[in-house]
């Protein structure tokens, strides 16, 4: 696989994956239409041979035809992202996840490409079996809480690009990311640790949602790229749905904590009602938890990078994002 078009490329993990496909000698063309990803993250890539990209929407049909024929396999990452704009923008949210991955595979089928997608720990919903294996139940919430309408979308995209598969043969490859984190990522759309970070260095009061002790796994998007560079080169995760995230749980509140420490802010931690966060009856989910045990089946992949040195990566380049805004 030597050209790969990587949609939502300029996007947190995007501009990761496109960083360490370039330095493994591959071409790589991204497409973004920048409504969350920021063109900075691939500025350093322009003018780099083997790198292209277009700012353009992936249901420009016509665009995204040339890009899908001219590339061996393709990574979409594109979606409607973070749950502030879940909530605020739940049109969008429908709209881009699900008509975006339509165009995506039907694109695919016509030049016979192969589709990595991306996913979410969100389609688990309310589960209760802790970790959540990939053919667990999953449980959703009611349609009247824009909340669900993002791992519904997810959810509807994994029904249809398996579907492309089994019917057709397309191979795809479905990826459910737990909580990546890292340096660009923004806390504007309500990711969490950006968004404590960005506090603690101003040493503003570090907002916590809820009782803060809902249970998170954080995981490092050099670990996550590395995972998905590896099931793009494995025939075994063609057709498969597979977990990609940490296994090392926290509190929120001790994520808030910690980044306060590794900081050293002054930061007063202020708890503050769901109901005020987002929106009257949200609903979060107490624990999520990834099993690996697929994912190592099919490749040797563990996380690497503890959440200590994620942290401080973070701290490090909003230091720099902010003394150079």
């Amino acid at each position: 696989m030597t050209h790969a078009l990587i949609t939502g490329g300029a996007g947190f993990i995007g501009s990761h994956l496109a960083d360490r496909l370039i330095a493994a000698g591959q071409e790589v063309t991204i497409i973004d239409n920048l409504t969350t990803g920021r063109f900075q993250n691939i500025a350093h890539l322009e003018g780099q041979p083997g790198f292209r990209y277009a700012i353009e929407d992936i249901r420009n049909i016509h665009v995204l035809d040339r890009l899908v024929s001219e590339c061996d396999v393709i990574y979409h990452l594109a979606a409607a992202v973070g749950v502030e704009k879940i909530i605020s923008q739940p049109i969008d949210t429908i709209e881009i996840n699900i008509g975006g991955s339509e165009i995506v595979l039907q694109t695919a089928r016509r030049y016979r490409k192969k589709v990595l997608i991306a996913s979410t720990s969100e389609v688990y919903g309310k589960g209760s079996r802790f970790p959540f294996h990939e053919d667990d139940d999953t449980v959703s919430g009611p349609t009247i809480r824009s909340r669900w309408s993002y791992a519904a979308s997810k959810a509807i995209d994994e029904f249809l690009a398996l579907a492309y598969h089994r019917e057709i043969g397309l191979p795809v490859v479905i990826f459910r990311l737990f909580n990546t984190v890292g340096p660009r990522q923004t806390g504007q759309y309500g990711m969490v640790l950006p968004r404590f970070v960005r506090a603690a260095l101003a040493n503003d009061p570090i907002p916590v949602y809820g009782d803060g002790q809902q249970q998170r796994c954080f995981c490092n998007v050099s670990d996550v790229v590395t995972a998905i560079q590896g099931l793009a080169q494995s025939p075994a995760a063609i057709g498969q749905v597979l977990n990609i995230g940490s296994r090392e749980e926290i509190s929120i509140l001790d994520l808030a904590h910690r980044v306060r420490d590794r900081a050293h802010s002054q930061s007063p931690i202020n708890m503050i009602p769901y109901d005020q966060a987002y929106e009257a009856g949200f609903e979060d989910f107490r624990r999520r938890v990834p099993s690996l045990d697929k994912i190592q089946q099919i490749m040797e992949w563990e996380p690497a990078t503890s959440l200590d040195d994620t942290i401080d990566q973070i701290i490090a380049y909003q230091r720099e994002d902010i003394k150079h805004a």
